[in-house]
């Protein structure tokens, strides 16, 4: 993907850091055509979804260039502007994007002056895709309901009827319904198997005559929307947002690689395999953390030293477990099969250690709350890594050091 141009201070489309700018996280069009916008990383790009840079870079230039007599500035960047103020002005904002448009394509030099304006070909290109998801910004609410609504559809039957019931001769309109509904859809392995008995065959080439390349590519667009929330880094990072997302990466390419055939070296193949190594390029180093972090946390100081505990070592070690255990469900969709396998193994021997270790010292001295806690936090490393059992085991073994005398 091109890099952002050099361009002036009025056309940046990141908020200034002021005061003002830094209390709202602004949304393109406030927030109206949100069902379609995915975060960065994007390296591939879909026809029902456009990045936020890009939507960010479009929407700057609509209302500082196009619209200013229309819409205050200082309306979108301090967050007064609503979709309920901004709905009645969306007739003349399109007409001007398309006018917009027009003046632009009509000499070499007003072409490049637009792409400079909004800081990339990518900016320029996802034009026509804003354009049309604010056209069909009331069909994307549906869709959204009907995403939910999948969710409930127990017969197969039903679900393919209601699949085609998706405008499925217009492409461009299906990719921008199929992504909107695509995040509500808790179990996409049944759409999946139900496009694949509708098209009679399995492989791409039938699923997409058929007209279900855009419910393909909004799966795949949503799988790649996981990326940006794969950031283990550091012993506060958000571990939980994490693991969910790792967990519906799985569920959206399991879904695909698990039923239907895909062609050696095609478009969708080459971007399974590209988002499968992205996301384990981002997982591995943290895994290999893993048990370092353990030994870390449940070490006791040297000899000499005061012994304290270490809370940032702890949490670091606690949630590189349940990362672990997270990815141990999730491994058939990355390639970490030989990091995952030393991982897994080490931190069982790492826990088994330090808990007979600690226990040992609890024993000898009952009254140590340092390492009672440091007990306590292996135990709930231990029941993620092993099983509840095992962990009320250790519960027990706990409460026997701690009555001795």
């Amino acid at each position: 993907m091109s890099q952002a141009a050099n361009r002036p201070d009025d056309h940046d489309t990141a908020p200034r850091p002021t005061a003002r700018t830094g209390r709202v996280a602004i949304k393109p069009f406030a927030g109206l055509i949100e069902a379609v916008v995915v975060d960065e990383p994007v390296t591939f790009s879909f026809p029902g979804s456009v990045s936020r840079t890009s939507a960010m870079a479009g929407w700057t230039w609509i209302y500082r260039d196009l619209c200013s007599d229309i819409i205050a500035a200082d309306d979108v960047l301090e967050g007064r502007l609503t979709p309920t103020a901004l709905e009645p002005l969306l007739p003349q904002i399109m007409t001007r994007i398309k006018e917009g448009l027009s003046v632009a394509d009509a000499s070499p030099d007003s072409r490049m002056r637009l792409r400079a304006m909004l800081g990339s070909d990518e900016a320029r290109d996802a034009l026509p895709v804003m354009l049309a998801a604010l056209r069909a910004r009331h069909l994307l609410a549906k869709a959204q309901a009907f995403g939910k609504a999948v969710n409930t559809i127990g017969d197969d039957n039903a679900l393919g009827v209601a699949l085609q019931s998706m405008p499925l001769q217009d492409p461009p309109l299906a990719a921008l319904l199929f992504h909107a509904a695509m995040g509500q859809v808790i179990n996409p392995t049944r759409l999946v198997t139900t496009i694949i008995k509708l098209s009679g065959n399995a492989n791409e080439t039938s699923v997409a005559r058929n007209g279900f390349g855009p419910l393909v590519d909004a799966m795949l667009a949503h799988a790649q929307n996981q990326l940006h929330l794969l950031q283990p880094g550091g012993a506060f990072a958000d571990v939980d947002l994490i693991c969910r997302a790792l967990e519906r990466f799985h569920r959206l390419v399991r879904a695909l690689t698990g039923y239907m055939e895909f062609e050696r070296g095609s478009r969708w193949a080459q971007v399974l395999a590209a988002l499968t190594k992205q996301v384990s390029e981002r997982i591995e180093p943290r895994l290999r953390e893993v048990v370092p972090d353990i030994n870390f946390a449940l070490r006791r100081g040297r000899e000499g030293s005061i012994d304290r505990l270490d809370n940032d070592r702890i949490l670091a070690a606690i949630n590189g477990v349940y990362l672990l255990a997270t990815v141990r469900e999730c491994r058939d969709s990355m390639a970490l099969n030989a990091t995952f396998d030393q991982a897994w193994g080490q931190s069982a021997e790492a826990l088994e250690m330090h808990l007979q270790r600690n226990l040992d010292l609890l024993r000898a001295n009952p009254a140590d709350q340092v390492v009672g806690a440091r007990i306590d936090a292996a135990i709930k490393m231990a029941e993620v890594r092993f099983n509840p059992e095992y962990a009320e085991t250790l519960r027990r073994a706990r409460a026997s050091a701690e009555r001795r005398v």
